[in-house]
């Protein structure tokens, strides 16, 4: 069985037959789903989704490239509130985007501060987005002391100097769609010298679909083929990766079942 640690199911992109994509995701023997909440929209929805389904979870947090709409005292306090439900297993996606210009810069590191500390307050792991901005994600995360909780750095797209600092700060390192593509030398790189038991899978539904679907529609069933590439960049088999990883989404997310 696999876990798809990072999904947006939620997303309007599914909501023609989004019970469909949930029941392939099963029938690929995918048992467990975290789907993630990052701005005023899409909490509620993926706080629904976690009540709806027994095997799908929640994330919830403030987006880099939403920082400059949240009302930080409010919104926080929501946030910390819903992190008391039982399917709530991290704070996320937080971060940095220097990509997307929506959130002037200092929002963002403010908003990211605050979150990480409201995950140290809570003993919550975190889910990190980090596109553009390396230097300044390892920073913040150091210098509040991320390590106390740990969590994933999703879909990691640095290099292996950037992966090794996160993972001596606790972090486990999330592969998705981008290392099952032919011209994806870095990722490649980075997966065969992450140790494996602090490798993630994911898929980022619905972006970022592995090859053969790159371009279309990504779904939760699709991180099989991550799973496939993963094993092979490790030398081992596909059934080797799937426990290894289900292993260590349950340990990095507290996870039970």
């Amino acid at each position: 069985m696999l876990i798809d640690t990072h999904a947006h199911l939620d997303s309007p992109k599914f909501d023609n037959d989004r019970e469909e994509v949930i029941a392939r995701a099963l029938e690929a023997g995918i048992d467990t789903i975290v789907n993630i909440g990052f701005n005023r929209e899409t909490i509620p929805s993926t706080m629904a989704l976690a009540e709806k389904y027994p095997y799908i979870f929640a994330a919830v947090g403030w987006h880099p490239t939403d920082a400059v709409d949240m009302r930080l005292e409010e919104d926080l306090a929501w946030i910390e509130r819903l992190c008391s439900h039982p399917k709530v297993v991290a704070i996320g996606e937080i971060g940095l985007d220097y990509y997307w210009d929506t959130s002037p810069k200092e929002i963002q590191h403010t908003v990211f501060r605050e979150q990480i500390r409201l995950a140290r307050k809570l003993n919550k792991p975190i889910v990190i987005h980090n596109r553009d901005a390396h230097e300044d994600v390892v920073r913040l995360l150091k210098e509040e002391k991320a390590e106390e909780v740990g969590g994933i750095m999703h879909c990691f797209s640095g290099s292996w100097e950037t992966a090794k600092k996160c993972l001596d700060m606790n972090f486990y390192i999330s592969f998705g769609g981008p290392v099952t593509f032919k011209n994806a030398r870095v990722p490649k790189e980075v997966l065969e010298r992450v140790p494996l038991d602090r490798i993630l899978l994911e898929t980022d539904a619905p972006y970022l679909a592995p090859h053969p679907y790159r371009g279309k529609r990504n779904e939760s069933a699709y991180v099989r083929l991550v799973a496939e590439a993963a094993a092979e960049i490790k030398s081992i088999s596909v059934e080797e990766i799937e426990k290894i990883t289900s292993e260590n989404g349950r340990r990095c997310l507290g996870l039970t079942r």
